[in-house]
């Protein structure tokens, strides 16, 4: 009655393995953006350029995989929770209850 999972099992609910819904909508957004900047602005300079590359620079660089972590956005996300949250913990052990009687 030995029941081997492999660790891989969410790997099978992602697209090709690594993407989720949300993740591809948001890397296919950047890029059409990327590309609409490319074809209506001129790329006279070198900041024009950077501008225009961006969206989709910053896009990728938030679906990158990450060890221990989906993606970047996900790590993103998790930081912001974690600095917004409450940051005091306040015990409640085995006698919470009997501290609250006194």
């Amino acid at each position: 009655m030995n029941y081997l999972i492999p660790a891989n099992t969410k790997k099978g609910q992602l697209i090709l393995g690594i993407f989720r819904p949300f993740d591809l909508i948001l890397f296919c957004s950047g890029v059409l953006v990327t590309i609409i900047l490319l074809a209506f602005l001129p790329l006279s300079s070198t900041w024009v350029t950077i501008l225009v590359l961006s969206p989709g620079v910053i896009c990728a660089f938030l679906v990158m995989p990450v060890p221990y972590y989906h993606n970047m956005l996900n790590i993103i996300i998790e930081l912001y929770e974690f600095l917004t949250s409450r940051q005091t913990y306040r015990w409640k052990g085995w006698c919470y209850k009997e501290w609250q009687r006194k």
